[in-house]
C-alpha cells in the first residue's frame, strides 16, 4: 500500500439492529440415540480402515490428534453400511430444518451434497487444537456448511469451541450441529482429559459439477 502525507484513521461504527445477532449454528438431537451406538460399533469393527487424523497440511499431532475412519459415497450401498445410511437420513432431516430457519439458503443449497466424511475417535490427550474453519482454500471453496454429531457423552474435556461466538459445546450423544463453513465460524476441539470421544463429521457442498475443474 502507498504512503500518504496525512494520517488516515478509521473508527468502527455499530449498525443499529432490532434483534440480537444470530450465530447460525443449528442444533438438534437425533433419535433414537442407539443409532450413535451403531456408528461407534461400525467404527470399531473396521480397524483396517483407521488412520491418524490429518489437517490440510498433512499429519500434525500437535494440531490434531485423533483416529479417523473415512466413509466414501461409493461405499454407502454396502450391506454393513445400513446404519450409516440411516444416520444420513437423520442428518438430511436436520438440514431441511436448517433451511426452514434460513430460507435464503434454500435457494443456494436446496439439496445437501455430501462427499466423503469421517467417524473419529479421540482418546485421552486427543484434540483438534488448531483453530480452523472448513472453507479456507480454493480446494475447499465448494463447501457451504459443516456438520457434526457427537456419538457419545463426554464429561471431562473435549468440548467444541467456536472462538468468534464465544461458545463451547460439550459432547452429548446424538447432539448434532450444522454451521457455516466460513472463517466466521472458526473452531477447535479442546483436549479430551479422560474417557473416549466419538464424532461423525463432514460437509455439505455445491454439486461437484459446479466446482470441479
Amino acid at each position: 500500500m502507498g504512503n500518504s502525507d496525512s494520517a488516515v484513521q478509521v473508527e468502527r461504527v455499530n449498525l443499529a439492529s432490532s434483534m440480537e445477532m444470530p450465530h447460525f449454528i443449528g442444533s438438534w438431537m437425533i433419535e433414537p440415540t442407539s443409532l450413535c451406538d451403531e456408528l461407534v460399533a461400525f467404527f470399531e469393527a473396521h480397524p483396517e480402515n483407521h488412520a491418524q487424523g490429518k489437517i490440510a497440511g498433512g499429519l500434525n499431532p500437535e494440531s490434531k490428534k485423533s483416529l479417523d475412519l473415512t466413509i466414501r459415497p461409493r461405499e454407502l450401498q454396502q450391506a454393513d453400511h445400513v446404519h450409516v445410511r440411516a444416520y444420513l437420513d437423520a442428518l438430511f432431516a436436520c438440514h431441511q430444518d436448517y433451511l426452514r430457519q434460513w430460507p435464503f439458503l434454500q435457494g443456494v443449497l436446496p439439496t445437501a451434497h455430501i462427499g466423503s466424511f469421517n467417524i473419529q475417535r479421540y482418546e485421552p490427550g486427543g484434540h483438534f487444537l488448531k483453530v480452523h474453519s472448513e472453507r479456507t482454500t480454493l480446494a475447499s471453496s465448494h463447501r457451504v456448511l459443516a456438520w457434526m454429531t457427537y456419538l457419545n457423552d463426554v464429561s471431562d474435556g473435549g468440548a467444541t469451541e467456536f472462538v468468534h461466538q464465544d461458545m463451547k459445546v460439550q459432547p452429548c450423544r446424538g447432539h448434532t450441529l450444522i454451521w457455516p463453513a466460513e472463517w466466521t465460524h472458526a473452531h477447535k476441539a479442546n483436549t479430551l482429559v479422560s474417557g473416549i470421544k466419538y464424532i461423525v463429521t463432514g460437509w455439505m457442498h455445491f454439486p461437484a459439477s459446479s466446482w470441479a475443474g
